[in-house]
Formats: C-alpha cells, sequence, structure tokens
C-alpha cells in the first residue's frame, strides 16, 4: 500500500498529452511543405529525424510507459532517458528553428533573430548554462527530497517532466544544434561542455547505485540500482549520439568555420542538402 501511496498522481491524464507530440509533428510537416511548395528543397533527413523525436515522445507520453513510471523506478528512468535526452536528440537533429526562419515573412524573420541575438538570450543558451539547468536539475531531483515531492504533488511531477524536456532540449541544441545562431561558442568548448556532461550524468548515476539514491521512497534497493544502472548505461548511448551529432555538424561546416558566428550564409543553413 506503501509503494502504491508515492505515485499518487493518475496517469489517465497521458491520454491527452499524447495530442501534443502528434501536433507537433503538424505543425512541422506543414512548414516542411511550404519551401517545397516555393521550388525549395527540405532535407527529408531532417523531417525523419523530427518525426522520429516525437514519436519517441508519444511513445514517453503513452498510457502504458506512465503506468510502469509510476509504479517502478526503473519506468520513471525510462521516462527521464526518453523525455530528458533522446527525443530532444531527434527534434534537435530536425533544424525546427532553421525551418521556421524559411517559413516566417522577413520582418518576422529579422525579429526573431535580434530576439537570438539579445544579451539574456544569449546567455540562456550557452552550453555551460545549458549543462547547469540540464544536470544539475537531475542532481536537484534524484539527491533531494524533490523527487518524493514530485510522486505526491500533480502539478510538480508535471513541472519535473516538463523540465527534463525543455532543459534536454536545450542542452542538445547547445552542443549540437544544426540551427544558425549568433555569437555560438566554437566546437570545442561544446565538446569539452559534453565531456563534462557525459561525466557528471555518469557520476550522479553511481551515486544512485551505491547509496539508494532517490531516498524516502518505498522502492526496494534492487529497484534503485536497476534504475541506476540504466540512466548509467542509457546516458551513454544518448551522449555517444550527441558526439556523433556534433561531429558531423563539425566536419560539414569545417569550410566555413573562419565565420562561425555567421547566420545570413545560405551554404550554412541546415535542411538545404
Amino acid at each position: 500500500m506503501e509503494h502504491a501511496a508515492v505515485h499518487a498522481p493518475a496517469h489517465a491524464d497521458s491520454v491527452p498529452a499524447l495530442l501534443f507530440p502528434a501536433l507537433l509533428l503538424g505543425l512541422y510537416a506543414f512548414a516542411a511543405l511550404r519551401p517545397r511548395r516555393a521550388g525549395r528543397r527540405w532535407s527529408p533527413w531532417r523531417t525523419l529525424s523530427f518525426a522520429l523525436g516525437t514519436a519517441l515522445l508519444g511513445l514517453a507520453l503513452a498510457p502504458p510507459v506512465v503506468a510502469f513510471a509510476h509504479a517502478d523506478l526503473r519506468g520513471h528512468m525510462l521516462q527521464h532517458l526518453l523525455l530528458g535526452m533522446f527525443v530532444p536528440l531527434g527534434l534537435v537533429l530536425g533544424a525546427p528553428g532553421t525551418l521556421l526562419l524559411r517559413t516566417l515573412p522577413i520582418r518576422a524573420t529579422r525579429i526573431l533573430l535580434a530576439f537570438l541575438d539579445s544579451r539574456p538570450l544569449r546567455t540562456l543558451i550557452h552550453p555551460l548554462t545549458a549543462l547547469v539547468l540540464d544536470i544539475g536539475g537531475m542532481y536537484l531531483l534524484y539527491l533531494t527530497p524533490l523527487f518524493v515531492l514530485s510522486a505526491h504533488d500533480p502539478l510538480v511531477h508535471f513541472l519535473v517532466h516538463l523540465h527534463f524536456l525543455l532543459s534536454g532540449y536545450l542542452f542538445t541544441w547547445a552542443i549540437a544544434g544544426p540551427d544558425p545562431t549568433p555569437h555560438r561558442p566554437g566546437p570545442w568548448l561544446r565538446l569539452g561542455v559534453l565531456f563534462l556532461g557525459t561525466a557528471l550524468h555518469a557520476t550522479l548515476g553511481k551515486l544512485m547505485y551505491a547509496y539508494g539514491f532517490p531516498r524516502g521512497t518505498a522502492h526496494p534497493p534492487s529497484e534503485i540500482r536497476a534504475a541506476a544502472q540504466l540512466m548509467y548505461y542509457g546516458g551513454d548511448v544518448a551522449e555517444l549520439l550527441l558526439a556523433i551529432a556534433l561531429f558531423t555538424l563539425w566536419f560539414r561546416r569545417a569550410p566555413t568555420r573562419a565565420f562561425p558566428g555567421r547566420i545570413d550564409d545560405r551554404h550554412a543553413l541546415p535542411g538545404s542538402d
């Protein structure tokens, strides 16, 4: 009874939540078709990547997965990996920002680019800031009573999962996002931040395995250790894929590295290949 009481949030709300990935994919497909009508080709690989990201998002929000996450820490960790690492990778590599820039009117595009070039936003999208928000949020959740609070409070539960998705997207985009952005740090810094994030993520998995975090739950130690192993090895796979994406982007743009901050170079815009 105690175990069931810890996971009070109902998972019935996940059914309408499935409309969100469908809406995302619909909007993306609509925007992707517009350049094609105007004679401008949009990469089918970008579309496939975004579709895969939305499919994984739908999987993470599917009622069976949500029920598994409420009943078992391994299910929660599966959701964590999907929402925070694999879904963002698929969405980011779909280059939705570039597609948006191609879809908006010229005046709206200039306003959006000016907003991206503002100092507060440049600070937010810096890889180090993204690292703190993403990995720091995980440490806060699993090493403090926040996890137990999220299990009892539906609003906190929702906000935690929203943070997983948004911070994971921000970190993935800051490291290997193909969308053009002004003042983007060089690839060496992004690679270093990725290595640091990988080490911190692995360390968190080891702390959970060795010391039984998160504490204060009814989960048995064997289940906590299994969840920690899933975090450790699943994170390795996601971070390897992110590293491959970074190196691919790095080598493809090697001829234009003399102008790393340029956002008006059409040859550097993804989706045109």
